[in-house]
């Protein structure tokens, strides 16, 4: 009876839960009929009428339909796989397709194979769907949920090269580590102890040294090498006690010669030893051993050490020196040394020639006479098809300096490796496909590795097959995760193209050798719900538009909004080997992607349209190895730019940089989505990328209002990476071009075009400002930008750069700011410059050498001379505060520096860039910031915006002086006589009250300025516009000092119209502004106000001609007067601001106030140029309106180094008929004066910046032969900063060279008067100057302490 009970319960309890538990497990319901067609590629399924299938076995169809009410369903009940092989599955109009569901995910293994080629006769291709795809369409339902697995993760201990298994080592050092090298290593292959023992340098460290081998027991294997070199301070001890241990060469050890050596302590037979002479710096030498021993439990293992001079290799620079005309191309390598001298080294190892265009030699199908790097490159006509050789450019590949480099190993053996990660792992099985990042500027080091059984790994650990190529970090590194992301490809649930062997047909087969034809799954407009979860996609998407691995076209809300509930998802899936995008979401809203992987793909791979997209989230989203498309414009490289110019307007030119290049792993077309959790771990360009539809296009034409997508503000953007990336980590700029070509504009469609972005309430420009919140970002190893950001309010807090060739460039708003009154800012976050993350040296690192901070060997974003920076300035105004700088160390060749600004720069730099608690570790006070200079990189150094730059060191945690502007060094339109030089900086140190003028000159258009101020009217400014000669008129954009007199000179005759802004004045500046214009000519000025928003301009007032030129002054709101000197060709204005002004508005808040000048000029007027009747009529006394700051003392720096401040000076002093001379110097506060006639000399301890002399050395005693000073200077201790000035006349000029010569001075030409600044000691730091004149000589500049010779490249 009770048995029944039992029984009866358990019935009823079935009978409550079947219904759910059909509703979970599809294939559980009843309804189904099990259907097995077998395989019939002619068999054309139809499941229609409320028809309901259950697949249970594998099967080959031509087509599926499910429709009206009908359903198949795939077993989870099989042992054996099912495999599904269709040219197309396509569910409408109530029809459902069910592979699992969300409360009962599918658990076997379950393939659909979409097949077919492009080029068949199909019947009844569908005309919006087209081949191979799984397609959605109005009333239809996708259900895909595979079994569970964790999709990515990070790696949580560092993988090394060679795999470093369980047991297994790997330690390499290089410069910095000098001396004797020890490990100590137990008879299972474990490390226990390691020391280095610095023998060049001390013999206290040869007797430690033999000391600490004693120690070690015996039995135990030691392993000992040299590194750079360790036998200057040798001693018989450590002699003796190598010797003792076997070792045969170390007795004899010579200058830097490798030596390796690997014995058993107590067993010197056991000894193996390798040692080879040292070959000098060019010449690579290597001492290696390798022994292999055997463990208590018989386990082999094997023990390397390798003590070596590696000889490095790098590419010189394209040479082009001949082209094509004449008798054809000839770079011979003789010529290109005459042309080139000192560019290139005695014997090349190899020889690379491209087209000028880039398209390397070999592909060009020509004939090449001569092709060899000893010979050089010779392309001749007459040897061509057509007749003529394409123009091609050389470059040669060079051994630099050796290098020291020791490596100690220990190989396991065991063709396997265990990972340890960050999360329980265990839904990972074996024979799973995993990827391992790269976490090196290339994103080919990505590493692929199959899953092994691993039953004594614990849950955050997995067996890989094999071992590591390259070093992937799994840890933290100097305050930055870098962290490999690890990820599975593999899933239970599979849907992939089947693919031709090579390329076929009209498919892009001139970019691709293989089939880029694969399967894809489209969702279209009114489909009934759409979920997609841990499903691995392989093989998917085609090179041609609308087919892509998940692509939702035009479907709207895709949440509670658009009446789907449970809200639309794309979770879990992995999308490898696809051949257009990952996930498209075109016309949608709402959409949740998560936990996806995007890996070797071809364009754009997370990607949103056309601009409308908005509120899609990207939650923990990885793309990787996303390489270029043919598609569109911005997918695409600089050979398929140059090739696709289909819709450009008949005479395009491609220019591949401006208008394509742009393939970014995820491409967000509005910025109203949410990206959280995200990593873009290697694209071909770009990880993250803004960009922006001014109207959007396509299907979505109409979808908003002109500039809609530009200020909208940026949904969530937290806890995302971006790493080895070429372009950037993150772009926010540009936007596409929505218009089709044209006479005008010759691009096609979707080309690259400028954009500005400017985020306000509900992306309404009159509404308040909506700033751009960047939070916890990371980017590192990215080889051009960290991130590159343009626009408004774009703030970043809490983020991370290190590696990246320029950490974080602020690009605010260009010439005008679109959204005047914003900022860009950056707080809280951490800038590395050279991590400890250094890189694996091999092929894949193109660019390989010297670190700064200790010389060894890294990989390097760029060129080996690329100037890293950790911020770039482009204009601003831009706010750097509570950062912190690490490792930014210049080297001799190399300007490296925590802050610099943008290159080859025509735009303006604002005033307002600030700067506040800045803290630097390991980063010398010479390198904290530079100003440029002409070179590879600066170019010239001669664009308007190179020579304007400007920065203000709020708080002195820059520059040690609070409030001071840091301005470059030969710009006398910001500099007074009381500035500081800094010359490590290229800069000076000045106070002031800034703002800048843009002079907008039209007919003509093309003229350079030149603009003086009154008081250095021997230092002008030459300017030759921001804006391209072809403009119709061309803008001028120079950073003045307020309240001071300007004069402003042409090379042509004057511009008919000139319109002066007045940009980052505050109410009541001013400034006085002389315009040279031809005799004869006559002028009409007003003033106006210009509202750039509302696009409106009022008149504010006219001006009228005055005789006197202190009637400037007395003009009021509606008048204004000017002044025509006739004599010198001056019109004279005062520029004053009526109008307040907010922080960081460029113009006043009624708009921008401006003084429009146009001029009738006499025809045949010469160039407009007053200076030599300016001045010296309207030369000005030089004032200092804003005493320089006081310099922070020395006790509350925080770092190691400090700015000593210098300055000298020698002058006459006159009081009516009474003359003096009168000389000083000065140091840090304290002046030491000259009393007598002769010359003073002030020694400096160059390490702690001390005065540990004062000498005056008296004309009366030297006689003109100061055999006192040189005797002075020869005693003098070297590493000694030597203060030199001279009182009263010299009186013999031709001794004291030697003198100056010997401490530093170059071109010695003395005068009356001197002061100079020079250096005791083996190298000429920049600083060294030496100043002569006539009536005085004034020195004032700080010197870093302690000095410290850089490091050669």
């Amino acid at each position: 009876m009770m048995m029944m009970h039992l029984l009866y319960n358990i019935g009823w309890l079935l009978a409550l839960n079947l219904p759910a538990l059909f509703a979970a497990c599809p294939d559980k319901d009843p309804d189904l009929h099990h259907w097995n067609p077998g395989h019939d590629k002619e068999h054309r399924l139809n499941v229609g009428l409320n028809r309901k299938l259950l697949l249970s076995s594998s099967a080959t169809v031509h087509s599926i339909h499910i429709y009206d009410g009908g359903k198949l369903v795939i077993s989870d009940g099989n042992e054996e796989p099912i495999l599904l092989r269709t040219r197309s599955i396509l569910i409408e109009d109530g029809g459902e397709l069910h592979i699992g569901s969300e409360d009962c995910p599918f658990q076997k293994d379950f393939t659909i194979i979409l097949y077919g080629r492009s080029d068949e006769e199909t019947e009844n291709l569908h005309s919006y769907f087209g081949l191979k795809f799984i397609g959605v369409g109005r009333g239809g339902t996708l259900e895909i949920h595979g079994a569970h697995k964790l999709s990515w993760t990070f790696l949580n201990n560092t993988l090394h090269p060679g795999g470093m298994s369980k047991g297994g080592y790997y330690f390499e050092r290089s410069w910095g580590q000098r001396g004797i090298i020890v490990h100590v290593i137990n008879l299972i292959g474990e490390v226990v102890h390691s020391d280095r023992f610095d023998t060049y340098k001390s013999e206290d460290e040869s007797k430690r040294l033999a000391e600490y081998l004693d120690r070690v027991k015996e039995g135990l294997i030691i392993s000992v090498a040299v590194n750079d070199e360790g036998s200057a301070k040798l001693d018989d001890f450590a002699k003796n006690a190598l010797s003792k241990l076997g070792s045969k060469y170390f007795r004899h050890l010579g200058f830097r010669h490798p030596w390796s050596f690997i014995t058993i302590k107590g067993s010197p037979e056991s000894s193996a030893e390798d040692h080879v002479i040292y070959q000098g710096a060019r010449g690579s030498a290597a001492a290696k051993v390798f022994k292999l021993f055997r463990s208590s439990d018989g386990n082999p293992f094997t023990v390397g050490s390798t003590s070596e001079w590696v000889q490095d290799v790098e590419w010189t620079d394209w040479f082009n020196r001949d082209d094509e005309r004449g008798s054809g191309d000839w770079e011979k390598l003789s010529d290109l040394r005459v042309a080139f001298p000192g560019k290139i080294c005695e014997s090349p190892i190899d020889i690379q020639v491209v087209t000028v265009d880039g398209t390397p030699a070999s592909r060009t199908a020509q004939v090449f006479h001569m092709h060899d790097q000893d010979y050089g490159f010779v392309c001749r006509n007459k040897d061509q098809a057509n007749g003529i050789c394409h123009n091609y450019k050389v470059r040669f590949l060079c051994g630099k300096p050796v290098r020291p480099k020791v490596t100690v190993t220990i190989d396991t053996h065991v063709n396997s490796s265990i990972l340890e990660l960050a999360d329980d792992a265990r839904t990972w099985k074996a024979g799973d496909v995993i990827f391992v990042a790269s976490t090196d500027y290339s994103m080919h080091q990505t590493e692929e590795f199959r899953l092994l059984r691993c039953p004594e790994c614990k849950a955050n650990q997995v067996k890989i097959q094999g071992k590591a190529k390259y070093l992937h970090m799994g840890k933290e590194v100097d305050g930055v995760d870098m962290r490999a992301e690890v990820g599975v490809l593999s899933r239970n649930v599979v849907i992939m193209g089947e693919m031709e062997a090579q390329c076929y047909g009209n498919n892009a087969c001139k970019f691709f050798e293989f089939d880029t034809v694969g399967g894809h799954i489209k969702m279209g407009v009114g489909f009934k719900a759409a979920h997609i979860e841990d499903v691995e996609l392989k093989h998917m998407g085609q090179q041609s538009m609308g087919h892509y691995p998940i692509h939702f076209h035009m479907t709207g809300d895709l949440d509670e909004k658009g009446g789907y509930n449970p809200p639309t998802y794309v979770k879990g899936v992995s999308i490898h080997e696809s051949f257009s995008r990952c996930v498209t979401i075109h016309g949608s809203n709402g959409l949740l992607v998560k936990d996806v992987i995007g890996y070797k793909t071809l364009g754009h791979c997370f990607f949103t349209e056309d601009g409308p997209e908005e509120r899609n989230t990207f939650d923990h989203c990885l793309g990787l190895l996303i390489k270029a498309g043919t598609l569109l414009p911005s997918d695409r490289d600089s050979k398929m730019c140059r090739s696709i110019t289909d819709g450009a307007y008949p005479g395009y030119i491609p220019k591949p940089r401006q208008d394509c290049n742009a393939v970014s792993t995820f491409w967000i077309a509005n910025p109203n989505n949410n990206l959280i959790n995200c990593a873009a771990a290697g694209s071909e360009e770009t990880g993250f990328w803004f960009i922006f539809h001014h109207v959007p296009t396509g299907p979505s034409e109409g979808m908003y209002s002109p500039g809609y997508s530009e200020h909208m503000p940026l949904g969530k953007f937290s806890n995302n990476r971006a790493h080895s990336n070429y372009r950037a980590g993150m772009m926010i700029d540009n936007g596409v071009k929505t218009t089709e070509s044209n006479a005008k504009d010759k691009r096609p469609f979707l080309s690259l075009v400028g954009a500005r972005y400017s985020p306000h309430e509900g992306a309404d420009p009159h509404k308040p400002r909506q700033p751009a919140i960047i939070k916890n970002y990371i980017a590192f190893k990215n080889q051009e930008h960290g991130a590159w950001l343009r626009g408004g309010d774009v703030w970043l807090e809490d983020c991370q750069f290190a590696d990246n060739g320029i950490g974080l460039t602020l690009a605010s708003g260009g010439t005008f700011p679109d959204d005047d009154g914003a900022k860009q800012e950056v707080k809280n976050s951490l800038f590395v410059g050279e991590s400890e993350n250094r890189g694996t040296e091999m092929a894949d690192n193109l660019v390989w050498g010297p670190g700064g901070l200790d010389h060894s060997g890294r990989a390097l974003p760029k060129g080996v001379t690329f100037p890293i920076r950790g911020v770039q300035i482009y204009d601003g105004p831009i706010n750097v505060e509570n950062c912190t700088f690490r490792k930014f160390v210049a080297l001799d060749g190399r300007h490296t520096s925590a802050i610099g600004f943008r290159f080859n720069n025509s735009w303006q730099t604002c005033p307002n860039n600030n700067v506040t608690n800045i803290t630097f570790q390991d980063v010398p006070i010479t390198s904290r910031i530079f100003f440029g200079e002409p070179g590879i990189w600066f170019h010239h150094l001669d664009m308007d915006g190179d020579k304007t730059t400007i920065l203000h060191d709020v708080d002195g945690s820059l520059s040690e002086f609070p409030g001071a502007y840091i301005v470059k060094h030969d710009n006398w339109l910001l500099r007074h006589s009381d500035c500081i030089d800094v010359p490590d900086w290229r800069s000076a140190i000045c106070s002031g009250h800034y703002a800048q003028v843009y002079i907008q000159a039209r007919q003509p258009s093309s003229l350079k300025m030149k603009m003086i101020k009154d008081e250095y009217p021997d230092k002008p400014l030459y300017l030759k516009g921001a804006l391209g000669k072809h403009s119709h008129y061309q803008q001028y954009q120079p950073v003045i000092m307020l309240q001071k007199g300007y004069t402003v000179h042409w090379d042509g005759p004057a511009p008919q119209e000139v319109t002066i802004w007045l940009i980052n004045f505050n109410q009541n500046d001013w400034i006085r502004v002389g315009l040279c214009y031809p005799q004869g000519s006559t002028f009409n000025i007003i003033s106006d106000i210009h509202n750039r928003l509302s696009k409106r301009t009022f008149k504010t007032g006219s001006f009228l001609r005055t005789n006197q030129m202190d009637n400037l002054d007395r003009g009021y709101p509606g008048r204004g007067y000017y002044f025509l000197d006739e004599d010198t060709g001056l019109l004279f204005v005062k520029v004053k601001a009526h109008n307040s002004r907010g922080q960081f508005s460029f113009c006043s808040s009624a708009g921008c106030e401006r003084i429009k000048i146009k001029a009738s000029i006499p025809k045949n007027s010469r160039v407009s140029d007053c200076t030599r009747k300016a001045y010296p009529k309207y030369s000005e006394m030089p004032t200092v309106d804003v005493p320089m700051p006081q310099k922070i003392p020395i006790e509350p720096l925080t770092t190691n180094d400090h700015f000593l401040e210098v300055k000298l000076e020698s002058y006459q002093s006159r009081f009516f008929h009474i003359r003096q001379d009168l000389a000083y110097s000065y140091v840090n506060g304290k002046k030491y004066y000259h009393a007598d006639d002769g010359m003073q000399i002030v020694a400096i301890d160059a390490k702690s910046g001390k005065v540990v002399d004062n000498r005056s050395f008296r004309n009366m005693i030297l006689r003109g032969i100061p055999v006192h000073v040189e005797n002075y200077i020869a005693n003098m201790k070297n590493n000694s900063i030597v203060l030199v000035t001279s009182k009263g006349r010299l009186i013999s000029e031709r001794p004291w060279n030697k003198v100056l010569t010997q401490l530093g001075a170059t071109s010695v030409k003395l005068k009356d008067y001197l002061v100079f600044v020079g250096f005791k000691g083996s190298f000429r730091p920049d600083w060294v100057k030496l100043i002569v004149g006539e009536e005085m000589a004034k020195l004032h500049e700080v010197i870093p302490i302690p000095v410290i010779n850089k490091l050669k490249l």
